[in-house]
């Protein structure tokens, strides 16, 4: 997977690149399946002074699809897990799309209701 990161707003980038990697190891065993030289994660990571936190934007991008999330806290730590948990969760739904999960998936049955006639 290649990385990239561009800081809008930021002098120091407070930890922000091992952060990230860390967090995209994690997903590295939700992305065997795919090419590793054609998945791509390019993050944005902006301070906003006037509420003082900090946001970072994410895109996955996949042979199959383009995944986004982005995420804005006081602290760098909970901006980039919370981001990647929201990728993490996009990600797992377009696995399943691809892999047809929702056409066997069997269908619930209707609850029988028994009827007490007098």
């Amino acid at each position: 997977m290649k990385i990239s990161l561009s800081y809008r707003g930021l002098e120091t980038h407070n930890g922000f690149e091992r952060l990230v990697a860390l967090e995209c190891r994690k997903m590295e065993k939700l992305l065997s399946a795919f090419d590793p030289d054609l998945v791509q994660c390019h993050g944005a990571i902006e301070f906003h002074p006037k509420k003082s936190e900090y946001a970072l934007s994410v895109n996955l991008v996949l042979p199959t699809a383009t995944l986004h999330a982005l995420h804005a806290a006081k602290d760098a730590h909970s901006t980039v897990h919370e981001a990647f948990n929201e990728l993490e969760s996009q990600l797992k739904k377009h696995k399943d799309k691809l892999r047809h999960d929702h056409e066997w998936k069997r269908k619930r049955g209707r609850p029988r209701v028994e009827s007490s006639r007098a």
